[in-house]
């Protein structure tokens, strides 16, 4: 197992869940949420201000409770994004990526009210009450206008690697022209950033986006901010992930999660451990198999063509005798029978 794994410094593991809650889904870190997503989506949208949505209003059933995304926030200019930090593999999760988007997109048209109230809540920076929903509230749209949609972006961030994605860090996903490639649909983005494929080192990293990715990866092994880690984000993300800072609730949330955490690493390693063993003893039973079964294929073909040797020799003797009674001489018997003069002589004198 590698002694980094269950080696943890000075910072809280991004990867627990209380851990990227703590460092992303407070109001107290809004900012470092912004800059991360501004550096994801460079050059295609940037953030000014985002709120984060109640997630525990967005579940469809109680069974379904348990299992929605991390943070899901509103942009000031109406987009909304799931963010997620994923640590362990699990089946189908493609798939539920794929749900949750869908159903982040479906609640547009359904709470087209709700939607509409929170977008004015998030542009004047006070809340309403019911009496302004009611004053403020427009005239009924025509049927199309209802399913005009705002942008919907998942960003998944993957402790592991999926089989369903390409080998690489970064995946983007988009719905578009299969020839051409061309978007269709602006609205659908989703980002899958696979860790265990980020193997740049800190000195290789020059751009914020880089240098966050890094810091992600590595900073639940630092003891302290590296000093090549100049940006004042960096700062910032000093003071909220620190331990030592943490509130007594969040302490002892974060120390049950670490808990977790170290026991899924060890399932995981056992687990893998013990696959790697059964594939080893079975790989060596098949071997022994399979080379017995080529031993004795090998045997049967030797003794054939041993056997055919033998039977092939005795018939030529017996055809040099006979001839040898006919009184043909020995140039002719060994011409005849493709033996030796010496082994005619040898078969003449027995």
């Amino acid at each position: 197992m590698d002694h980094m794994d269950l080696t943890f410094g000075h910072f809280v593991n991004p990867f627990t869940d209380i851990g990227f809650k703590i460092i992303f889904g407070q109001p107290a870190s809004k900012e470092l949420l912004i800059t991360l997503l501004n550096e994801l989506l460079a050059g295609e949208h940037h953030i000014e201000n985002l709120i984060f949505l109640d997630k525990e209003n967005h579940s469809d059933s109680m069974a379904d409770a348990g299992i929605i995304y991390d943070l899901y926030c509103l942009t000031d200019t109406g987009e909304y994004i799931i963010v997620e930090m994923q640590n362990r593999f699990h089946s189908n999760f493609l798939d539920r990526t794929l749900f949750y988007m869908c159903r982040a997109i479906g609640r547009q048209v359904e709470n087209l009210r709700e939607k509409k109230r929170k977008e004015r809540e998030l542009q004047t920076g006070k809340p309403e009450t019911e009496e302004d929903d009611f004053l403020l509230s427009e005239p009924q749209e025509n049927y199309g206008a209802r399913y005009r949609l705002s942008t919907v972006y998942g960003i998944f961030l993957m402790n592991f690697r999926e089989p369903g994605l390409e080998p690489k860090f970064r995946t983007d996903s988009v719905i578009a022209d299969r020839e051409s490639g061309k978007v269709v649909n602006p609205h659908f983005r989703q980002i899958f950033l696979q860790f265990p494929y980020f193997t740049k080192e800190l000195k290789d990293c020059e751009t914020l986006y880089d240098k966050l990715i890094y810091t992600l990866k590595n900073m639940q092994h630092w003891n302290r901010m590296p000093d090549a880690l100049k940006e004042q984000v960096f700062h910032r993300l000093e003071e909220l992930a620190a331990v030592a800072n943490l509130s007594l609730e969040n302490r002892i949330a974060y120390d049950k999660a670490l808990d977790r955490y170290r026991v899924s690493r060890i399932v995981e390693e056992d687990a893998r451990e013990a696959g790697w063993k059964k594939g080893l003893e079975e790989g060596r039973a098949k071997g022994l198999e399979e080379g017995r079964a080529k031993g004795i294929a090998e045997g049967r073909a030797e003794g054939h063509a041993e056997g055919l040797a033998e039977g092939q020799v005795k018939e030529k003797t017996a055809i040099a005798r006979n001839l040898k009674s006919l009184g043909l001489s020995t140039a002719q018997i060994a011409q005849a029978t493709g033996l030796t003069e010496e082994e005619v002589e040898a078969i003449s004198n027995n």
